[in-house]
C-alpha cells in the first residue's frame, strides 16, 4: 500500500494561500484521477481542486473555513503499489524529485513548459516525506506562523499576531480569529448605566471625526481587499482620460429582434470591440516600465456583478470566435463567474475589459481601468430618445459609450478612432458584419 500526499497547488498570480470552502470527499472515499476533491477560495475566485492521484482518501488537511498555504498538504490518497496517477501527477512527482518548477500545479491551469519568460520563482524546498495516517485534520502539526494575508490583516488593525488566540490546528491563527479580535478590541467595556444601546452588530466605537457611534465594523474579505488594491493601484499608476459618445443603436436592436434565437446585443458589441482593438492594437496591451507591450490576440474581459462583488473574467482568445461563438462563451462565462466557477486563467487573463453597465439600468459611467490593462469600454442602457435623422426629428434607440484609456499609451485621437470603430458598427451593423 502506497500513500501519496497532494499539496495545495500554485493557483497563480502570486497568491500564497486559499481558504477551504467545502470538502467534496471524506476519509475512506474512493477517488479517481482528476476528480475534484475540494473547493477553495482565493482572493480571485472559488476553484475546484482535482486530485492527481487515484485511490482511497486517507487524510484531509484543513477544516472548512481554514486558510491553507500553497505548498501545504491538502489530501492523502492510499492505493496499491502502482497507484493511478494523472499526467499532471507524474509531472508533480518528477518535479518533486528534481526540485524544478513550482512543484505544485493546479490541473488544467498549471505552469506551461513554454512559459519561459517573466518572473521565475525559486524552487521551493520540500520537507522529507512523512508517514500519513487516517487521522483527523487537527492531528497534524501546524506552526503558529500565519500567512502573509493574515499578518497584514492584523497589522492594519493595530494588533499583534502573538496576542491573538488561534482556533486553527495547534493554535494556527486564521482570518476569522483576526476578525474576532478586531471586533473584541473595538467593543468597549459596558458602562453601568448606558444611555443607549448600540445598534445590533455595532462595534460601539465613536468615530472621532464625526462624533457618531459606529453602527458596524466588518473586516473586508480577501476578495474585497484584492479588489480595493487593484482599483487603488489603477488610480495611482495610470494617467486616465475618458471620452464618450452617444450612438444610435436602432439598427442593431432591429437586427437582434429579427433573430430572437441569434446572438445577444452584448455579443455584437463584443465582436465590434475586438475589431476596434485590431485597428488600434496599442489599446490591447500593458505598460511594462518604459515599454508598451502589445498582444497578438484578445482576451476580452467582461465586468460581471456577483454575490461576492464585481469581477472581470475574460473570454480567452475572443479574436478567434464568431459573434455566435462569443455569445455562447459570454453566457457560459457569466454563469460560471456568478457561481464562482470561472478558472484562474479566465479570472486573471484579460487584456481589455468591456463593461455593460446598461444591465444595471444606468446611462453612463467613468469606469476605472482594470490594471494592468490600459483601457476599458463601457456600454450604457439603450433607451428611446429624440434624435435627428436626415434633418427630421424622430425617436431612436440611443445608448452611451464611454471609454477610459491610459494616456501613456495613446492620445485622444487614437481613443476617438477606437470609439468610432465601435460606434459606427453599432449604428450600421450590417455593413460592419460584412467585413468581419
Amino acid at each position: 500500500m502506497t500513500t501519496q500526499t497532494f499539496d495545495l497547488p500554485d493557483l497563480g498570480e502570486g497568491l500564497t494561500e486559499a481558504e477551504v470552502v467545502r470538502w467534496l470527499v471524506a476519509v475512506g472515499d474512493t477517488v479517481a484521477v482528476d476528480q475534484p476533491v475540494v473547493e477553495v477560495e482565493t482572493a480571485k475566485s472559488v476553484v475546484e481542486v482535482p486530485t492527481p492521484y487515484g485511490g482511497t482518501v486517507s487524510a484531509l488537511y484543513g477544516a472548512e473555513g481554514e486558510v491553507v498555504a500553497v505548498g501545504s498538504p491538502l489530501i492523502s490518497i492510499a492505493s496499491g503499489d502502482r497507484e493511478p496517477v494523472s499526467p499532471e501527477g507524474e509531472r508533480y512527482r518528477e518535479e518533486e524529485r528534481a526540485g524544478t518548477g513550482s512543484g505544485n500545479v493546479l490541473i488544467g491551469y498549471g505552469t506551461p513548459e513554454a512559459q519561459s519568460a517573466g518572473r521565475r520563482r525559486r524552487p521551493r524546498r520540500r520537507p522529507p516525506a512523512r508517514p500519513t495516517a487516517p487521522a483527523a485534520p487537527s492531528a497534524r502539526h501546524v506552526p503558529l506562523v500565519t500567512s502573509p494575508l493574515v499578518r497584514q490583516m492584523a497589522r492594519e488593525a493595530g494588533l499583534r499576531v502573538a496576542d491573538i488566540q488561534g482556533t486553527g490546528p495547534n493554535g494556527l491563527v486564521t482570518r476569522r480569529d483576526v476578525a474576532a479580535a478586531v471586533a473584541a478590541a473595538a467593543t468597549p467595556a459596558p458602562a453601568p448605566e448606558p444611555a443607549s444601546a448600540p445598534h445590533p452588530g455595532a462595534s460601539g466605537a465613536v468615530d472621532p471625526r464625526t462624533g457618531l457611534t459606529e453602527s458596524a465594523r466588518t473586516p473586508m474579505s480577501g476578495f474585497r481587499r484584492s479588489v480595493a488594491e487593484a482599483l487603488g493601484r489603477s488610480r495611482r499608476e495610470i494617467p486616465e482620460a475618458t471620452v464618450w459618445v452617444d450612438v444610435d443603436a436602432t439598427e442593431l436592436v432591429r437586427l437582434r429582434a429579427a433573430r430572437p434565437d441569434g446572438p445577444g446585443l452584448l455579443a455584437y458589441v463584443a465582436r465590434f470591440t475586438v475589431a476596434a482593438l485590431r485597428a488600434h492594437p496599442e489599446l490591447n496591451g500593458r505598460v511594462d516600465g518604459g515599454d508598451l507591450v502589445q498582444y497578438d490576440g484578445v482576451n476580452l474581459g467582461l465586468a460581471v456583478q456577483t454575490d461576492r462583488g464585481l469581477v472581470a473574467p475574460a473570454v480567452l482568445d475572443a479574436h478567434r470566435l464568431t459573434t455566435a461563438g462569443l455569445d455562447a462563451e459570454i453566457r457560459r462565462l457569466t454563469k460560471a463567474s456568478r457561481e464562482g466557477r470561472a478558472t484562474p486563467a479566465e479570472m486573471t487573463g484579460g487584456t481589455f475589459t468591456l463593461n455593460n453597465y446598461g444591465s444595471l439600468r444606468v446611462d453612463g459611467s467613468a469606469a476605472i481601468i482594470n490594471h494592468p490593462q490600459v483601457a476599458i469600454l463601457g456600454l450604457g442602457r439603450i433607451i428611446d430618445r429624440p434624435w435627428v435623422v436626415d434633418g427630421e426629428l424622430t425617436v431612436r434607440k440611443i445608448a452611451q459609450l464611454s471609454f477610459a484609456f491610459d494616456h501613456r499609451v495613446c492620445d485622444g485621437g487614437t481613443a476617438a478612432g477606437f470609439m468610432r470603430v465601435v460606434a459606427d458598427a453599432i449604428e450600421d451593423p450590417a455593413a460592419a458584419i460584412a467585413v468581419l
